[in-house]
């Protein structure tokens, strides 16, 4: 006589005679069978749904630390854009100072606005050069063309923590964030908003966003 997981005796081995609940296999005349516990589906990662193993998602990276396998989370990944327009008060202030060649560069009389993704480690901010076979990632060769940009004028260095440096290697016009000169090889921590004149005319404004 079997017992099935309820604690009843069964005369047949499949099904209870009783309450008809399933028999275990393997325990005919025994005691009452135990019950498994239905098969936990592995947690998930909130943001990514990939199957969660160690404190940080394996697929997106996502930090498990404080949240519980499911707890939901409406985190985002930012982008980060720089976009380039032409700046007349900049450009006033650049001939009214005699900066160089401000005589030789005109202030172009349509120049639409261009969006560059910040993506990577650098973002080089310049003008492309066949001869130094450089195409940088923020290319402001135009049209129109700000001559005023050096070929390698500026770079942003992403940092670990999701903001942004910016390096203005040696250009031969210099480099102004939100209206202040910065000096060679000195690191500016720049973010949302901030404005980064440079050449006779360009100014590229950082955005950030969800993509």
């Amino acid at each position: 006589m079997a017992t099935c997981p309820q604690g009843h005796a069964s005369g047949a081995d499949d099904y209870c005679d009783v309450c008809g609940a399933r028999m275990s296999a393997g325990t005919p005349g025994g005691g009452p069978t135990s019950v498994l516990a239905p098969e936990t589906p592995p947690a998930e990662c909130p943001v990514c749904r990939a199957p969660r193993a160690g404190q940080f998602c394996e697929v997106c990276g996502h930090d498990y630390a404080g949240t519980g396998a499911n707890t939901p989370s409406f985190a985002t990944q930012v982008r980060w854009e720089a976009v380039a327009a032409a700046d007349h008060a900049y450009y006033q202030r650049v001939v009214g100072a005699g900066g160089p060649d401000a005589g030789a560069v005109s202030f172009p009389p349509y120049c639409p606005e261009r969006s560059f993704a910040l993506e990577g480690e650098q973002v080089r901010i310049g003008r492309r050069s066949r001869a130094r076979n450089l195409t940088p990632e923020i290319d402001l060769t135009g049209p129109p063309e700000d001559t005023g940009i050096s070929h390698l004028h500026a770079v942003l260095l992403a940092q670990p923590d999701g903001t942004w440096l910016l390096v203005d290697p040696g250009s031969a016009n210099g480099t102004q964030v939100n209206g202040r000169p910065i000096g060679v090889n000195v690191p500016v921590p720049v973010g949302a908003g901030d404005r980064i004149h440079l050449g006779a005319w360009t100014v590229l404004t950082l955005r950030e966003g969800a993509p």
